[in-house]
């Protein structure tokens, strides 16, 4: 039996980079997954490619997760659909670095609105149908910014601590619902967006890296298989760095 056979899953951001594997390594493990983007994607026929190979069903649904009003629609009409979901992933997350002294009041709230809101918009619904069910695990994507912060980061920081806390105080409150809530905190992955770091910048960080490389999506993702199945039943309000010991 695959680990996450006959559950439902809504994973977030997942036309690419951790929420894409997320979404492959949940539905080659059995479960049927939505994922939400920003718009339409390229990613969706080959998604559905997995889903098909793995006897199971992909759903793209679209949404601006900077929208909370928006967002509130699309996900209730995704949970009448699904009928109730047994795995959320809040994968969703944009960057908008700069130095604080010059940061934008719109750099600031273009991602406390993506990383932070949006988030609890979702978490807000998907656990209430949980607990009322008594099940489900819910898993929200941090980072080691939020853990111990980045220079030029202080939004992005911001938002993934607030996520944390987040995590730790809804862990608290649904518990005895037998509802988990988790948190992974990525350190350097090599995704579309870490490409983008000039490659000085990458050496530094392979320094103080302990296993001196970055990590990948796929690590990342079975990691977020281990807290959605049945094998972390009791694991809850938990911040797990996937980091090579760089938070160490």
């Amino acid at each position: 039996m695959k680990l996450l056979e006959n559950k439902k899953a809504l994973v977030t951001g997942s036309s690419r980079g951790i929420g894409r594997k997320i979404a492959e390594v949940f539905m080659a493990n059995g479960a049927e997954v939505w994922g939400l983007c920003t718009k339409p994607s390229a990613a969706k026929a080959d998604l559905e490619k997995v889903a098909a190979d793995n006897g199971v069903k992909f759903h793209e649904i679209c949404c601006n997760c900077g929208d909370a009003a928006a967002l509130k629609e699309c996900i209730k009409a995704a949970l009448e659909e699904a009928g109730g979901f047994d795995i959320l992933v809040n994968n969703a997350g944009i960057t908008r670095d700069g130095l604080s002294f010059a940061m934008s009041m719109e750099n600031w709230q273009d991602v406390i609105n993506v990383n932070l809101t949006a988030p609890f918009v979702i978490n807000q619904i998907i656990s209430y149908d949980m607990i009322h069910k008594k099940k489900g695990s819910i898993i929200n994507m941090a980072s080691i910014s939020g853990v111990h912060g980045e220079a030029g980061q202080v939004n992005y920081s911001a938002s993934k601590a607030g996520l944390i806390g987040m995590t730790k105080a809804l862990a608290k409150e649904i518990g005895k619902r037998k509802v988990r809530v988790n948190a992974v905190a990525p350190g350097f992955i090599e995704t579309e967006m870490t490409e983008a770091v000039p490659e000085e910048l990458r050496k530094e960080w392979l320094k103080i890296i302990p296993m001196n490389r970055a990590g990948t999506v796929e690590e990342v993702a079975n990691v977020c298989l281990f807290l959605a199945s049945d094998l972390s039943t009791y694991v809850t309000g938990q911040v797990i760095g996937i980091d090579g010991g760089m938070g160490a």
